[in-house]
């Protein structure tokens, strides 16, 4: 008898053994009685250190394997519990949990018995299913037999616009327009199994209809129970929609032609539609342009008209001032204006000589009525180091400057203000600046200041309510200031005052700043121009002729285009100035009509108030020589009268009562280096004496370059004396000359012409040098 129960056991033991899954029995008290080798594989443990311990501490979830075990005294077994076995290196196995009780002869519940079967490889595919789902283009989804949704795919989402979470345990038949009808389809399935291609339509949340083909069949468990149906619908809107016009193609087969032409029709109209609403936002800048540039075209203009007489110097800077901020103004309006640079973005910054020291205090007058006001008290710090004359961006900085004062005296109600400027780095070549506006006024938030120069963003909601403004003030100046290389910070304490400071570079220069109130110089060889000035705006007008006036310029007034064109009839004019915006007749009608109608080749330069590159093109289109931007800069002004005149005249040959070209035995003139030094002897000498020593090398490495065809050089050099024509009185002609130069140089072209023009800069510059050397002999005799 021994033997047999012995047999048995070993019987049995080999059964455990033999199962590939994890095997073991637990006490009452949840401790491990005894093992197969399958779950010391699956742990890492041996089987003596698995003995007598904790069954649920080799769970990921202990807790949820303690209570499946309770489960098992309870219920007297378990089945497919999912839970996960750890390794003892970390490695996890998913199982599924199945136990029941065992009892002694006695029926005592000894302890339990546990299988855990690894359903890891199922897990895997399971997920590769669920992915080849998921992949899928066409919504999929599992229902209930009782018709409620249990599972689906993202493109089930996608078509209903409801989340997986909201979906799953719906009704399904609600989703489509027609519930019963899918719901009789849903029935066939478990009729006959399976349908395919049923015609249905799904209804998306916000109402988006979609036709498709519904087809489903059961799916059943490994005992072949049916456990729900899957469905697949096919999207065929698209099929739908072709087979629909195939179908209409047929029927309507006799009226291709008409129905042909009708498309045709919508299509040309279409396209007019598109494009005239581009005219028509075009058409709007142009309007907009205008409408603001006229009238800041006479501010400014009538502004450096009053600059130039004798003034006050109290007036003078009140006047400089109102100028500055003119100038910042039309910049202003030339970015929000311009469609090229509103739609890419971009903004351009200038490279200029300029006083920063003048520059500042004349932008500072403009807040002189606001601080008294408010009785604030204005102090300014200004660096002694810095450079006397800098190059950079003038106008940019006054705009940084002026958002950030207005800024300060808007949120200051009592205390000071400070603007200070102070040199923080320099080199031979740049210096650096840091420009700082301290108020001791509302002060901002500490967890405002890191949004403070977003768009549209204020120190607190009632910021704009109580001190009004769009909140773009400071997004502006962070856009100003970084493109140039610079930074901005903000320093503030609530109820204490804020310090805004940004740093900026700029290059060293020894060349002298341009200074507005210094009036044109008048080329003497120019002589009796007659100006016909096409304009409607009676201000405009007499701006207009006060400028031609001062050019020493006979000047005619015309209202309009048709008025213009009765003038040329009976009068003689060298130049026309012509605006574009006109009554009657605007000023591209005028032109097309003295070029093609009476065959005038007069030179006609625009006076547009809108700088758009549509209407420059369409200026050039019709005719026109050139154009000028409202507002009229006078220096601009005169030079391109002067030099269409004078290409006209060469183009056609010399008209007598245009051009008196005065042959001269020098070819300097000492005037305008006289009017910029005051006749001071030693500035002059010391100009002359960097002309002398500068041009000879220039001259030589022009030609050089010229013979070695080294075009990048040549463009270089010629750039560097195209300046110095100009002071030492050198005729314009031969600083056009240069510029001939530069654009053959920069097209590679014309090598011909180059030889000459350079022969002729050669001889005209070295002449200058043997003239500056007597002058600068006689300057030191005089005053000796």
């Amino acid at each position: 008898m021994e033997m047999i129960n012995r047999q048995e056991g070993q019987y049995a033991r080999s059964l455990i053994e033999a199962s590939r899954d994890p095997l073991v029995t637990i006490s009452t008290e949840g401790k491990i009685t005894d093992m197969n080798e399958a779950l010391a594989s699956i742990t890492g443990m041996t089987r003596l250190q698995l003995t007598g311990t904790d069954f649920f501490d080799y769970f990921t979830e202990p807790q949820k394997a303690r209570e499946v075990y309770q489960e098992v005294f309870a219920k007297g077994s378990v089945a497919d519990s999912p839970l996960t076995l750890r390794h003892c290196n970390g490695k996890l196995t998913d199982v599924l949990f199945n136990g029941s009780v065992y009892k002694d002869d006695k029926g005592n519940v000894r302890g339990v018995v546990i299988v855990a079967r690894d359903v890891t490889a199922q897990k895997l595919i399971s997920k590769y299913s669920l992915s080849l789902i998921e992949a899928s283009l066409d919504p999929l989804v599992t229902i209930s037999p009782e018709g409620k949704i249990t599972d689906m795919n993202q493109a089930t989402v996608n078509i209903t616009g409801i989340t997986r979470e909201k979906l799953t345990g719906t009704d399904f038949f609600d989703y489509f327009t027609e519930p019963q009808k899918a719901r009789e389809v849903y029935q066939e399935v478990f009729a006959k199994g399976s349908v395919a291609d049923s015609p249905l339509t799904l209804r998306h949340k916000e109402g988006k209809l979609t036709d498709v083909r519904f087809n489903g069949s059961v799916y059943r468990d490994d005992d072949g129970n049916v456990l729900g149906v899957v469905i697949v619908a096919r999207d065929v809107t698209e099929q739908k929609k072709i087979a629909t016009e195939l179908l209409e193609a047929k029927v309507f087969a006799e009226l291709a032609t008409e129905i042909a032409e009708e498309a045709k029709s919508k299509a040309e109209n279409a396209t007019r539609i598109a494009e005239d609403a581009v005219k028509a936002k075009q058409q709007f800048l142009s309007n907009m342009s205008h409408e603001i540039r006229t009238p800041m075209n006479a501010i400014i203009g009538f502004t450096k008209v009053v600059l130039k007489t004798e003034l006050s110097p109290k007036q003078q800077e009140y006047l400089s001032a109102i100028k500055i901020s003119g100038d910042a103004l039309i910049v202003l309006i030339n970015d929000i204006l311009d469609l090229a640079k509103v739609d890419s973005g971009k903004m351009s910054f200038m490279q200029a000589p300029f006083k920063m020291s003048l520059s500042i205090s004349a932008m500072l007058h403009l807040f002189e009525t606001k601080i008294q006001e408010k009785n604030l008290e204005l102090i300014t710090k200004y660096d002694q180091r810095i450079p006397d004359v800098l190059v950079g961006d003038p106008v940019r900085l006054h705009q940084i400057i002026l958002n950030l004062v207005s800024n300060a005296v808007k949120f200051t109600n009592r205390g000071t203000i400070t603007v200070s400027v102070n040199l923080i780095e320099e080199d031979e070549e740049t210096a650096t600046v840091e420009f700082a506006v301290k108020d001791t006024g509302i002060g901002i938030a500490e967890n405002k200041l890191e949004k403070i120069f977003e768009n549209f963003q204020q120190a607190s909601s009632g910021t704009s309510r109580l001190y009004g403004g769009t909140g773009l003030g400071l997004a502006i100046v962070k856009q100003l200031v970084e493109p140039q290389g610079g930074s901005i910070h903000v320093e503030s304490k609530m109820d204490e005052g804020t310090t805004f400071s940004f740093k900026l570079k700029f290059l060293k220069t020894k060349a002298h700043a341009d200074i507005d109130e210094v009036g044109v110089e008048l080329d003497e060889e120019v002589k009796s121009i007659n100006v016909l000035v096409v304009e409607d705006i009676a201000l405009n007008q007499l701006l207009m002729k006060t400028l031609l006036d001062d050019f020493g310029f006979g000047c005619e007034l015309a209202e309009n285009g048709k008025i213009a064109i009765d003038k040329l009839a009976t009068g003689d004019y060298d130049v026309i100035l012509m605006d574009l915006q006109m009554p009657e007749m605007n000023g591209f009608e005028a032109t097309e009509y003295i070029r093609n109608t009476l065959k005038l080749q007069i030179p006609i330069i625009a006076l547009t108030a809108d700088v758009t590159t549509v209407d420059l093109a369409k200026c050039k289109a019709v005719g026109m020589n050139d154009y000028i931007a409202k507002p009229v800069d006078e220096r601009l002004l005169y030079s391109k009268i002067i030099a269409t005149i004078k290409k006209t005249a060469f183009a056609k040959g010399p008209k007598e009562t245009v051009i008196n070209v005065v042959k001269k035995e020098r070819c300097i003139n000492l005037k305008y280096l006289q009017d910029r030094t005051k006749s001071n002897p030693v500035l002059m000498l010391e100009m002359i004496s960097l002309y002398l020593k500068q041009t000879p090398p220039l001259i030589t490495e022009m030609k050089r370059s010229f013979l070695k065809k080294d075009w990048e050089s040549m463009h270089s050099v010629v750039h560097k004396m195209i300046p110095s024509f100009s002071i030492v009185g050198i005729d314009k002609n031969f600083e056009n000359m240069a510029k001939e130069i530069q654009a053959y140089v920069g097209a590679q072209q014309k090598a011909n012409e180059i030889s000459n023009l350079v022969a002729q800069l050669d001889q005209v510059c070295t002449q200058a040098c043997l003239e500056l050397e007597e002058e600068s002999l006689l300057i030191k005799n005089n005053y000796a």
